[in-house]
């Protein structure tokens, strides 16, 4: 087998998923970005496991299911910090999260003295006091 096809298209999947992660502004789509070069990386990881199986027995494909488990992890922990980002925001474009902002934080000594911490609901913040 010539393994000069797997590695053009690996470099072509890779190049495409740098290009959806440099320039997309939807959050998910960023993470299926980032699947894809993970994806390539793996077609390489095979591709070299096949062509050099002499002096090292299926070590690419014992690395390439490494990163099928790294990129299981990954899509779960992005897909929760979108959905966080998505309530919080009601976006998921990643030009808008301002980086830059400190969190409204709760008094540590509301929470240290048990104190029930009442949040206003959503559209409560341009309501007048009595109207709550």
């Amino acid at each position: 087998m010539r393994p000069v096809i797997p590695y053009v298209t690996a470099a072509l999947l890779f190049g495409l998923g740098v290009y959806g992660v440099l320039r997309r502004r939807n959050a998910v789509l960023v993470l299926m970005a980032v699947e894809l070069m993970l994806n390539a990386v793996n077609l390489i990881l095979v591709t070299a496991d096949t062509t050099v199986r002499a002096q090292l027995p299926h070590s690419g494909q014992v690395f390439a299911l490494f990163v099928i488990v790294l990129a299981a992890a990954e899509i779960g922990v992005g897909l929760a910090i979108v959905l966080q980002l998505y309530r919080l925001r009601a976006s998921v474009a990643v030009d808008e999260v301002p980086l830059t902002e400190a969190p409204a934080l709760v008094p540590a000594e509301r929470l240290a003295a048990g104190t029930a911490v009442e949040r206003p609901a959503a559209g409560d913040a341009d309501r007048p006091e009595g109207d709550r």
